[in-house]
């Protein structure tokens, strides 16, 4: 499927979950029981509001290390549950940058941020494979069950390493392919917007994340959001660390 077709395709889709309700991105099931599932506390979840659409795989503000003060970058920010979460933890001197396709998600995102009162972040459309930031920006990045939905994710990489600072970490939490789908399901819209078709099997997944110079520590892997979410299709979530 070309390109350009697999963004149309996801920007429809969360686009109706951001202006309808539509609870049914990377899973249909209640935002709040997904939430918490994957890591997600009672009391992060009460500070996001209506940021948590229950679209991630994984928390990656669980594991991450971020300290007051850092420039973050959240790829694929959506209605700004993660923004909004690591925002609170950069605190006043501080900055989180939100990056997102979906114009509805971004307004969501801008909406949530000011009713939950978190004023240092800054929500930018565009596409996570072409960042609207210079070099060595970023100290942090976050993104969450993102870069699965990306058609280049080896740009979507480099990208990412572009613009964060040497030394710099990223913390991902994304879905991976333990077999490989048939091309019916490769080619099955819902599976495109609902992180299964688009992503890679787990073992390729990483090799693209080391070719573009990161180095890599998995820290967690989910076999089990297979059977709560994705109805036992061989996949797994992966919570990744990577270090420029």
């Amino acid at each position: 499927m070309q390109e350009n077709n697999i963004k149309e395709i996801v920007k429809d889709a969360y686009k109706k979950i951001a202006t309808e309700d539509k609870k049914c991105g990377c899973s249909c099931s209640s935002a709040k029981n997904i939430s918490k599932s994957i890591g997600y506390t009672e009391e992060e979840l009460k500070i996001v509001g209506q940021a948590n659409l229950g679209l991630g795989c994984g928390n990656p503000l669980a594991f991450g290390k971020i300290k007051e003060g850092d420039i973050v970058l959240d790829l694929g920010c959506g209605a700004g549950i993660d923004a909004i979460l690591a925002a609170k933890k950069v605190g006043k001197n501080g900055k989180v940058i939100g990056v997102d396709m979906t114009e509805e998600m971004i307004k969501k995102a801008k909406e949530n941020a000011k009713n939950s009162g978190v004023e240092n972040t800054d929500f930018l459309l565009g596409e996570i494979e072409n960042l609207p930031l210079p070099d060595n920006f970023v100290d942090t990045i976050i993104t969450n069950c993102v870069i699965n939905l990306t058609p280049d994710k080896a740009k979507t990489f480099s990208e990412a390493y572009r613009v964060l600072k040497p030394g710099g970490q990223i913390y991902l939490s994304d879905i991976v392919l333990l077999q490989e789908l048939t091309q019916e399901q490769r080619n099955n819209n819902e599976l495109i917007s609902g992180c299964v078709a688009g992503a890679l099997l787990r073992d390729d997944y990483l090799a693209k994340i080391k070719q573009a110079g990161f180095n890599v520590k998995i820290l967690h892997e989910n076999t089990g959001i297979s059977k709560q979410q994705y109805n036992g299709i061989p996949l797994e979530s992966i919570m990744v660390q990577l270090v420029k």
